[in-house]
């Protein structure tokens, strides 16, 4: 397909992460065209919105590529509904509820030949490529991740993230994952899960995860929870063998080595997350790695179940 002239995409799913992400990054970047997007309910102001995909690709067959944004429990039927009109899709993380549903997308992508993005928007932190160049220098000792923030804040009236397949704290959590797997060039292996689930909920809201490099051996522990308030944390450390130390923090904009910082940026994760779409639309490849979601999926087979206190908003 030509690219010399904006590729035209939809919008499956007009919630706040299309909202306050997506619909920016789209329309700043010149080599997208946003030309409609579907939702049963909302209607975000200067989008020309239809209640379901059918229906925006009726009114719109010029529509090259879809980003679907939902709630993960309903992208795979929606996706693989995209890809079979042959179109390219971007998908919103997590990629799936299951590694099956992501696989098969994968392979369904490669049989249409078109693009398909399992999208980690935390990879494009603007530290992480900093970040995967000190630890390929050193030989690690440890690593230590510890990403705490507020549901009610992000995820406000969103009931689908407790229930199966909404992950839970695993939502925000599978972003850290996301960098661990980016950054350290080795399997990630979990070895022991605590899973805290509210009482009347089926999803995590608290979690500590134990695992450890497949070929180099480094622990990582991980401690995930969704009910910081205040300032949220987003950190990652490592410890290396010869005493150096790096922080990442917020997420992946901040750098800091030997307790110095040594950068500090400005979030840009959903433009550099469209540029790498178009490039894979223009070059006609796929990007559809799983490894964080196979961490997800580990500790939920083997994690232990811990009755957490009734979640109310």
């Amino acid at each position: 397909m030509a690219t010399t002239s904006p590729i035209k995409i939809g919008l499956v799913g007009l919630g706040k992460i299309a909202v306050d992400q997506h619909i920016p990054a789209i329309r700043n970047n010149p080599g997208f065209e946003l030309v409609a997007g579907c939702s049963p309910h909302a209607r975000p102001e200067g989008i020309s919105a239809y209640n379901d995909m059918a229906a925006m690709l009726a009114a719109h067959p010029e529509i090259e590529a879809l980003a679907i944004c939902t709630p993960p429990q309903v992208r795979h039927r929606i996706a693989k509904e995209a890809l079979a009109t042959g179109r390219h899709v971007f998908l919103e993380k997590p990629p799936a509820t299951t590694l099956g549903e992501a696989e098969a997308l994968r392979d369904f992508a490669a049989q249409k030949r078109v693009t398909l993005l399992a999208s980690w928007h935390s990879r494009f932190a603007p530290a992480v490529n900093a970040t995967r160049e000190w630890i390929a220098q050193r030989k690690l000792k440890n690593m230590q991740i510890v990403w705490k923030e507020n549901v009610r804040q992000w995820h406000p009236g969103q009931a689908w993230i407790f229930a199966p397949g909404g992950m839970g704290v695993f939502d925000p959590g599978i972003n850290a994952l996301s960098i661990l797997t980016a950054v350290v060039g080795d399997q990630v292996i979990v070895k022991k899960a605590d899973l805290h689930i509210p009482v009347n909920c089926d999803s995590p809201i608290e979690v500590q995860l134990e695992m450890v490099t497949e070929q180099g051996g480094v622990p990582v522990r991980a401690d995930f929870d969704f009910l910081q308030e205040n300032l949220q944390t987003w950190s990652i450390y490592a410890e290396a063998e010869d005493g150096g130390k790096l922080a990442l923090h917020m997420g992946g904009t901040t750098l800091e080595i030997d307790g110095a910082a040594v950068m500090q940026e400005p979030e840009r994760e959903y433009p550099g997350l469209y540029a790498h779409f178009h490039a894979l639309i223009a070059n006609g490849q796929t990007d559809a790695d799983f490894a964080p979601l196979r961490i997800v999926a580990d500790a939920f087979m083997l994690g232990k179940r811990i009755a957490a206190p009734e979640y109310v908003e």
